[in-house]
């Protein structure tokens, strides 16, 4: 089996425990906080805890990745995501469930991140494409299982068995690194940006804690605005800090690529949308639809289901229209069908809400190929480590972000309609709000020339 194959689904079973996790907790979510005693939205903090994990530490990832080898910080980073898995399945108080999920935002910083970076050094950039797409199919299967397996978990037995699915596919992957990643360390190495990583850790932190507990009803306003205040204020330091830093963690320098600039820009406003996905369309099928969540599971996963089937036509077009086409008619219809979402009632006939879901998982699945092969089309071996690390960030806090701001927008919907409690009226401002998000990264995009990327997209 060639290279072009065999490492990007040995990577996919790190992105595949990544996505089955989050969308098993998305789908769980209102059971799970009953029987912790929490509000849903609340629970939020649960799922921005994974993503703080990976704001921390995927900066450094390239750097480590260089320093120990690949197949090392790859099996570790596994090791440590399996370990997370097991705390939270015996998680009984929100901060020990969300202290797991912070360990598991560790060594999901490290898996995916250092596993596109082995990709990126192992394959041809004519092949790039179709690398990512091997290695997303299987990853999307984490979203086709999740929802019916999660809510089936949930329904009928209890919510801390889903964790432990993540053991079987974790040694799976141990095994696989093991016997086909190769272990070469570069022979200079250089130092590692101490103060970079100080500030770019903790001021991520902070900023998404911040974002996180803002509304959210567990500390006071002034808490959670402080938090945001002092990461912004750390992330500014850290940018005057970079910019004169000759090889700093985050450089900012890759933005003046027009090609890396939109995957990461661009593609930062797209990911606020789908990250807001897997937290809001299962809370409103359960607690505006009043749906089961095993109910609500299966028609999640709807999406997944033809996302996985568009990718073996994804390469091919590509090729076919273009990077800077596929993007921008992508994003349109992405932002046009997640804002459709908050139209659905309980009067809506189930078909038609399964039809739509099935459908509006055609175009992100498009796009994320897109913007995941874009981001290296001008970016050389010995770039790669750098500009894995910064693209990673920018994935990974918008992906939470979107949380954040279908959370925020939840909450003064709530406020505005005088509610105590989630109605089914509250959800269509979040989803106009994110929808609108994924349209806007089409500012961005058009700037991008017809031709970019062509040199992914020779036979």
């Amino acid at each position: 089996m060639s290279r072009v194959v065999i490492l990007p689904l040995i990577v996919a079973c790190a992105l595949f425990m990544e996505h089955m996790d989050a969308t098993v907790i998305a789908t769980s979510l209102p059971t799970l906080a009953k029987d912790l005693g929490e509000d849903p939205i609340a629970l939020k903090l649960a799922l921005t805890a994974y993503v703080v994990g990976l704001g921390v530490f995927i900066p450094v990832c390239g750097w480590v990745a260089d320093r120990f080898g690949p197949r090392s910080v790859f099996c570790s980073a596994i090791g440590v995501f399996m370990a997370g898995s097991l705390l939270c399945a015996v998680s009984s108080s929100l901060p020990a469930f969300v202290a797991a999920r912070f360990l598991q935002g560790i060594g999901g910083a490290m898996m995916v991140p250092v596993g596109r970076i082995i990709i990126f050094r192992a394959v041809e950039k004519s092949e790039l494409i179709r690398a990512v797409s091997y290695l997303t199919i299987p990853g999307l299967l984490g979203p086709v299982m999740g929802p019916p397996v999660g809510g089936f978990i949930t329904t009928y037995f209890h919510w801390r068995w889903i964790f432990l699915v993540n053991i079987p596919i974790s040694l799976v992957g141990l095994y696989l690194a093991k016997r086909f990643i190769d272990n070469k360390v570069p022979e200079e190495v250089p130092p590692l940006d101490v103060k970079g990583f100080v500030l770019t850790g903790l001021g991520g932190s902070l900023f998404m804690l911040g974002t996180a507990l803002l509304g959210s009803g567990l500390v006071a306003w002034w808490w959670a605005a402080s938090l945001l205040a002092a990461g912004s204020a750390i992330l500014l330091m850290y940018w005057r800090y970079a910019i004169q830093h000759p090889s700093p963690l985050i450089d900012f320098r890759f933005l003046q690529i027009p090609t890396f600039r939109v995957s990461v820009l661009g593609g930062a406003l797209f990911r606020i949308a789908l990250g807001a996905l897997p937290f809001l369309l299962p809370l409103m099928l359960q607690l505006g639809l009043g749906l089961s969540p095993f109910a609500s599971g299966l028609i999640t996963c709807c999406s997944a289901l033809t996302a996985v089937f568009i990718k073996g036509f994804g390469t091919r077009i590509i090729k076919r229209y273009g990077f800077r086409r596929m993007l921008l008619l992508n994003a349109a219809l992405t932002g046009i069908c997640v804002a459709g979402y908050g139209l659905f009632s309980q009067s809506t006939p189930i078909w038609l809400i399964v039809m739509v879901v099935a459908i509006s998982g055609l175009f992100p699945s498009l796009q994320f190929t897109s913007l995941n092969t874009l981001v290296y089309a001008d970016i050389d071996d010995a770039q790669a480590g750098r500009a894995t690390s910064f693209a990673s960030v920018m994935q990974q806090l918008s992906l939470g972000m979107g949380v954040t701001v279908a959370g925020a927008t939840l909450h003064l919907s709530m406020y505005m309609h005088g509610h105590a409690s989630l109605q089914q009226a509250d959800f269509l401002p979040a989803f106009l709000v994110i929808g609108f998000s994924s349209i806007a990264s089409m500012w961005i995009t058009k700037n991008l020339a017809d031709n970019a990327g062509h040199q992914l997209t020779k036979d």
